[in-house]
């Protein structure tokens, strides 16, 4: 008989560990199609729930309602005004200096200012088209006969139609915004301008090959740093002749030292494949020597083994299964994932007061706080692998963990690394807005234009103001100095934005 309950508990154990399993996968199919990202650091360090710590109280101030009455809610002192004075009704029998009726309507008198209430109202003004004409008279000399006439003004597109701001507004609206070429079109319509989705797309394949110089002198810049964030993530791509798409990927290379206090200027880098072989890496990769920081993929490997690269992995990508775990046992606060979850926060907490301090600072700040608790969790992980069965996912999660260690631990004695990177998830948005790109030459263009928009971004200026002085100049600008034309180089916000704004 005890034979037989034994039996059964086993059954009921395997049984139990199969319906965590698929829950677990339930979840991440549900979170991965309408969730989040849950390596998003929140001011508590911890997505969504602030989960109890017993050793470390998260940092960061709590978010204001939206209501509050300390948020300043003042229009932005840059837009222009328009006044509109609303006159109260006056006695029109008696008239000031300027002709006006100031009478009071009570009893006659002559009525003067006190005062006034002014309140503003935010409107908007409909974007608009203009032709420019370029006039260009021919002069003729009334002794010789000699004709002088000036050269033809330069354009972004030999002989085409589109000015820099258009191509720029096309562009961003296109790999910024996410605005297909077909509702753009429409948009355009509406203002009475028909320009048709082939004329724009000839345009956005024009400024892509007039951008290539800049784009390669950006790459040239990412790969020249010392430590680099490589990341990739999928895009559909159409399968010509066979009704459906396939799947190609999109490698971003980010130079940003700014978290170590460096000065030099942050860079993003895309590159477009058709499918997710190491070899791609590996060829984007071939003239940098530093540290690389990226996930568990495999196809970094060859770059590691050969010396040419240095791992450095990422504690975001090590939390990520923690986390799937803990929602999986309905965000228990005593499970195992639980307090995985807080021991990373504490590692979180100490990067989050280091920010942007000098290297050794970082580094003297890592060896004496974060050091013995990657100690303690190291040990507390060892412990839990004889304990957990092999195949679970919770031994998955310490295997990812132990089996990286020395990657994820590297940060500790090395203040260039950082213990959590942030890949750019700009193309995140543009996939729900796009079913698909339409071929491989289409995914090498929004490579390239990602890489100007978001480096643009990186840098604090505004991706379309940045294009248009680009594209104004690039014809024309020599292709020995084609760094001069860089995001950091152009100039701050304000500079191009007055620039633009005298333009106009």
């Amino acid at each position: 008989m005890l034979r037989v309950i034994e039996v059964r508990d086993g059954e009921l154990a395997v049984l139990r560990l199969m319906v965590d399993k698929l829950k677990l996968q339930l979840l991440r199919r549900v979170r991965s199609q309408f969730g989040s990202s849950s390596e998003q650091l929140q001011a508590s360090l911890i997505d969504e729930q602030a989960l109890p710590v017993p050793t470390f109280k998260p940092v960061g101030t709590k978010a204001e309602a939206a209501n509050a009455s300390t948020i300043d809610r003042s229009l932005p002192a840059h837009l222009p005004r328009e006044a509109q004075v609303h006159r109260p009704e006056t006695n029109a029998a008696r008239h000031n200096a300027a002709g006006q009726p100031c009478g009071c309507t009570a009893c006659g008198g002559r009525l003067r200012q006190i005062g006034q209430d002014v309140s503003e109202q935010l409107e908007y003004v409909p974007a608009c088209f203009k032709v420019i004409r370029h006039v260009r008279p021919k002069l003729a000399c009334v002794r010789c006969q000699s004709i002088f006439q000036a050269d033809a003004a330069s354009r972004p597109i030999a002989r085409g139609l589109a000015a820099a701001g258009l191509l720029a507004h096309v562009l961003v609206a296109k790999y910024c915004d996410h605005l297909p070429l077909y509702r753009q079109s429409g948009i355009y319509a509406r203002s009475g301008v028909q320009i048709d989705r082939s004329t724009m797309a000839g345009w956005v394949d024009h400024s892509e090959r007039l951008l290539a110089p800049l784009v390669a002198a950006l790459g040239r810049y990412t790969l020249a740093a010392a430590k680099l964030h490589g990341d990739d993530t999928p895009v559909p791509v159409l399968a010509p002749g066979q009704g459906k798409t396939r799947t190609a990927r999109l490698w971003v290379y980010v130079r940003d030292d700014r978290p170590a206090g460096a000065g030099e200027p942050p860079a993003a880098w895309y590159q477009y494949t058709t499918d997710r072989k190491g070899e791609h890496p590996q060829r984007h990769l071939r003239h940098f020597q530093g540290v690389l920081q990226a996930d568990a993929y495999g196809g970094w490997g060859k770059l590691y083994d050969s010396g040419q690269g240095t791992e450095a992995a990422c504690w975001a990508h090590a939390r990520r299964p923690w986390w799937g775990l803990y929602l999986s046992t309905g965000k228990a606060e005593d499970s195992i994932a639980a307090q995985a979850l807080q021991r990373i926060a504490a590692l979180y907490a100490v990067e989050k007061e280091i920010r942007g301090q000098p290297l050794d600072v970082r580094r003297a700040h890592r060896q004496a706080r974060a050091g013995p608790l990657l100690e303690e969790l190291h040990a507390w992980l060892s412990r839990l692998v004889g304990r957990v069965s092999a195949k679970s996912d919770l031994a998955r999660a310490i295997g990812y963990t132990l089996t990286r260690w020395q990657a994820l631990t590297r940060y500790r004695d090395d203040g260039r690394i950082n213990a959590a990177e942030r890949a750019l998830r700009g193309i995140a948005l543009g996939r729900g807005n796009y079913l698909f790109m339409g071929s491989d030459a289409g995914g090498e263009r929004a490579a390239a234009i990602y890489s100007l928009v978001q480096t643009a971004k990186l840098n604090g200026l505004d991706p379309e103001v940045y294009l248009r002085e680009v594209l104004g100049r690039i014809a024309d600008h020599p292709i020995c100095r084609i760094e001069e034309l860089l995001p950091w180089n152009i100039g701050t916000r304000e500079v191009v934005g007055d620039k633009q704004r005298r333009a106009a």
